[in-house]
């Protein structure tokens, strides 16, 4: 029996538009992610590196970008938040029924333009809906590390069997599953999080 649900966030509530930033590099004439934006996003996603050192490592590459540019590039994947998402998570939370959880990849930029997006008051409603919420970039900890999962276990005594993870993205799954957790990978576009107790 599932009694505790760990969401992902991005494409899950908020929508995300992932290939902006690549078509913003092919606009550049930089046809490809190259390996060294990969390392570096890993490092802004720890917190081993704030947003100013994030943007001056990106910064030699886009000479002709200025840094406010580079920040509104990054942050420009991240769309709008439905309000039905909200209202749905608010009344699982409401329920009881269930521990709610947030594990999260993401960065010191974009948790304030999320803020920005849906408004504080938003914001704080759909934070309040979690027993804990987690951002990479505050617990030094990221998907699909095993290390991250197991501290959502053991922090809050949780029985893996017992959790259900949900995400986006096949690689933080098949990485829960392990570890023994339930997951549900969540087709972007084919499923939506409200049809949530359909799967339970």
């Amino acid at each position: 029996m599932i009694k505790n649900i760990v969401f992902d966030f991005g494409d899950i509530f908020i929508n995300l538009d992932k290939q902006v930033i690549f078509r913003a590099l092919q606009d550049k004439d930089i046809q490809k992610f190259l390996p060294k934006y990969h390392s570096i996003n890993a490092d802004f996603e720890v917190g081993k590196i704030g947003p100013k050192e994030f943007v001056e490592r990106l910064q030699p590459d886009f000479p002709h970008l200025s840094p406010k540019a580079i920040t509104d590039i990054w942050n420009s994947m991240l769309l709008d938040f439905p309000e039905y998402r909200l209202s749905f998570l608010e009344n699982l939370a409401k329920d009881g029924q269930y521990r709610l959880f947030l594990l999260s990849n993401t960065n010191a930029l974009h948790i304030p333009h999320v803020t920005k997006i849906m408004g504080t008051g938003s914001f704080g409603r759909f934070k309040n809906s979690f027993e804990q919420f987690y951002l990479s970039h505050e617990i030094q900890l990221r998907k699909p590390d095993l290390e991250i999962f197991q501290f959502v276990l053991e922090q809050n005594k949780l029985t893996p069997q017992e959790t259900l993870f949900i995400d986006d993205t096949s690689e933080n799954t098949g990485a829960a599953k392990k570890l023994g957790i339930k997951t549900w990978n969540l087709m972007v576009g084919k499923e939506d999080v409200v049809h949530l107790k359909e799967r339970l």
